[in-house]
């Protein structure tokens, strides 16, 4: 095959997702993928409990001299990207963005963040959407949903992204909390157990499962 897409994380190989013969087909799903990730909502940036970032390489089968090939990093720092295959160089590569899942407690499944506005934003009634620790919780009423991100930033990354599309799309049902007092913490917790959350769960500040009491 003359050309392949190409998955790269932190700057190394991850995967080829599909090989080509001819250049307009493999441009034509190139493209396709870029657009699925531009509407991604809620990317991806850990990974094993790293940060990670991913690009989306287009290579062309070359012939002649092998030119090692070098990109910047979010540092603008000169890093030189490991193909693999002599044979191949980078025509085109673009960040991509991969969804990030996070953990809906209440079916104990991971879902992504247009399943969770679907599911828990979208219903009728007011919802108070607060953070605790990696924690997201959705109130409508008396009814308490609760997911589970990796760690405390991404919680915060997810109620600022949250905010910005009901701001954009001048939706007034919902009211975003990032941060509370200890009085306010204290009766959150307090409440959350009353509704059968484990306290010890709810204080873990890191990707795990839910326990019940």
């Amino acid at each position: 095959m003359n050309y392949q897409i190409v998955l790269f994380k932190n700057k190394i190989k991850k995967k080829i997702i599909n090989k080509f013969k001819t250049h307009k087909r493999a441009n034509e799903f190139y493209e396709s993928l870029l657009s699925e990730s531009n509407n991604v909502l809620f990317e991806k940036e850990y990974e094993n409990g790293s940060l990670c970032s991913y690009e989306l390489a287009l290579l062309e089968k070359t012939s002649g001299t092998f030119l090692p090939i070098f990109l910047k990093d979010e540092l603008g720092r000169r890093v030189k990207v490991n193909l693999e295959d002599d044979d191949y160089t980078i025509s085109s590569i673009s960040k991509y963005k991969t969804e990030e899942l996070i953990l809906d407690t209440t079916t104990n499944k991971k879902i992504n963040s247009k399943e969770f506005i679907k599911l828990y934003l979208d219903p009728t009634g007011f919802k108070l959407v607060s953070k605790l620790h990696n924690k997201i919780i959705v109130q409508n009423d008396d009814t308490f949903n609760l997911i589970t991100l990796k760690n405390d930033s991404d919680a915060s990354r997810f109620i600022d992204t949250l905010s910005e599309k009901f701001m954009e799309q001048q939706r007034n049902d919902c009211i975003f909390v990032k941060d509370y007092t200890t009085t306010q913490r204290k009766y959150l917790y307090e409440l959350l157990i009353s509704k059968g959350f484990s306290k010890n769960y709810l204080h873990r500040q890191s990707t795990t499962h839910l326990i019940r009491t």
